[in-house]
């Protein structure tokens, strides 16, 4: 019997974005992405994010921006194992907290700017019941003691995990308008990446019909029932179990921009971020499961980013968007798992803003994702899925100084499966599925000069 442990939790949280962007990038670091989605070619404040060389087209003086998203994300996985208790797992991610911000300021051709977000992960998930690929080692046990010759049909235990992700990303940027057409920038984000893992099974316990070593008949620790029959090594393999682990890296992640506005009402932007070379450490304060060896490296790096999109002025009063993203999935190094990528992830967006009153601007957007990942790559711990996104919001110019911007974003994937074969059993299918809820508050406040 294999040893019941948590080698597939490893991957829960060092990979995985929070919601929008790419398998391991959050791409929803802004108020007006979340009500629009289009951001790729923004002459706002967020371009210090999404399109840091349009930053020039800003008035001249000091910008400064806050934002705020409330996240919430449910997980539904089927896995028609029959030896299973449920078929159906549900897991729920909940981030009251998601923050940004952006500071620019700005004098003729020069900007130079700041800005801060979470990059990756992002928040804590907890898992109070499991998931099949924590329970399928354990819903073996009865098969395998009744082939010992002791009658046992049921089982139970004590499954519990729970961890947190935050990739945090601080990005400093220069722009220069070297025409009235061309606009570049230079960038580097520095990124303080930080994993923990807190989690057990324990409890472990069968009902082995065995007059000598279980009279009752009842349930008993499943440990205790192998070391009674002379089994030391299921014993061990059966024993409590817990993990208290941490895991750090830093990188530093390298930014080229590039603005174009070739005529009145017309802006393009494109940005390239470079690969982010990110090496993870383990910081083991408990390891039941020999799976996280204090001191142990391995790599996690972010993927290079591709972004281009094109806003057009179509009215005086509204303005239409078009974007682009494509994640270098294939190229990352994320210790073989990368292997299991086909082809790199993109997004296609379109948004729209219409400008209703000097006071209020209300926009809407659409956005299709689409994954790269083979079967292979899939997991109930991790996987990626084609999405349709939609977005709206609005902008209310409070007064000169102070703008604010609300917004609401659906995200509804299309559910993926793989077929796993389960030694001496048989394959089965599990499938995978998800939905994202997200609202967003944000401030913008303008310092002219």
């Amino acid at each position: 019997m294999k040893r019941v442990n948590l080698l597939c939790l490893i991957f829960l949280l060092t990979f995985g974005s929070a919601f929008a962007g790419g398998i391991l990038t959050n791409a929803n670091q802004s108020a007006q992405y979340i009500r629009m989605l289009s951001r790729n070619a923004s002459t706002q404040i967020d371009g210090v994010y999404f399109n840091p060389a349009g930053l020039t087209s800003m008035e001249n003086g000091f910008h400064f921006a806050l934002n705020n998203q409330s996240l919430f994300q449910t997980r539904t996985i089927e896995n028609s194992f029959p030896l299973l208790n449920q078929s159906s797992f549900e897991g729920g991610l909940t981030i009251p907290v998601f923050p940004s911000g952006f500071a620019v300021y700005k004098k003729d051709k020069l900007a130079l700017s700041f800005g801060f977000g979470i990059n990756s992960g992002g928040g804590s998930a907890e898992y109070k019941t499991g998931l099949p690929s924590f329970e399928v080692p354990i819903a073996q046990i009865p098969a395998l003691v009744t082939a010992m010759g002791v009658p046992t049909s049921s089982y139970s235990a004590d499954l519990y995990f729970k961890g947190r992700s935050v990739f945090l990303g601080f990005q400093f940027n220069a722009t220069y308008e070297l025409s009235d057409i061309i606009s570049v920038a230079g960038g580097l984000r520095y990124i303080s990446a930080v994993n923990t893992y807190d989690g057990h099974i324990t409890n472990v316990m069968i009902n082995p019909q065995h007059p000598l070593v279980n009279p009752s008949g009842g349930f008993m620790l499943a440990s205790d029932f192998f070391t009674a029959v002379g089994q030391p090594a299921y014993a061990a393999a059966t024993s409590d179990q817990e993990v208290d682990v941490k895991q750090k890296g830093k990188g530093i992640t390298p930014i080229l921009g590039l603005d174009l506005h070739p005529s009145e009402g017309l802006n393009i932007g494109i940005r390239y971020e470079f690969r982010t070379k990110l090496e993870m450490t383990n910081e083991t304060e408990v390891d039941g499961t020999g799976m996280f060896p204090h001191g142990e490296k391995f790599r996690n790096d972010i993927p290079a980013i591709l972004g281009a999109g094109v806003d057009y002025q179509l009215f005086d009063n509204l303005k239409v968007s078009a974007s682009y993203s494509n994640y270098f999935d294939k190229d990352a190094n994320w210790d073989g798992k990368e292997e299991s990528v086909d082809n790199n992830l993109y997004e296609l967006a379109l948004g729209m803003e219409f400008q209703i009153s000097d006071f209020t601007t209300i926009s809407a957007g659409y956005m299709h994702t689409k994954t790269g990942v083979g079967r292979g790559f899939q997991s109930d711990i991790n996987y990626s899925l084609d999405a349709n996104s939609v977005g709206f919001g609005a902008m209310f110019k409070v007064n000169e100084k102070f703008d604010l911007d609300l917004g609401m974003l659906y995200t509804a994937y299309q559910g993926a499966y793989k077929e796993i074969e389960y030694e001496n059993i048989g394959t089965f299918k599990e499938t995978y599925d998800k939905v994202n809820l997200a609202f967003t508050i944000g401030v913008t406040y303008h310092l002219f000069k």
